[in-house]
């Protein structure tokens, strides 16, 4: 378990990702991060749970309608 300090950033407050934290992350300078609230605590991901959501809804819409995406890829 890694523990992490909160510090002052200018008007802010944030933290500051130890280099192995951030390679197993695989975030970098620049990249977002998104924040989610789960019943064990909060969750911090590179990967956006909305977009999630959207590929799974394009997924149902691709099995519904098959046959008519088919004929149109005709």
């Amino acid at each position: 378990m890694t523990q992490l300090k909160v510090t002052a950033i200018g008007n802010s407050i944030g933290i500051i990702l130890p280099k192995e934290v951030a390679t197993r992350l695989r975030v970098y300078k620049g990249s977002a991060l998104f924040v989610t609230e789960t019943p064990r605590g909060i969750e911090l991901t590179p990967y956006d749970p909305e977009f999630d959501k959207q590929v799974e809804a394009g997924r149902r819409a691709m099995q519904r309608y098959k046959n008519a995406l088919r004929k149109l890829a005709e």
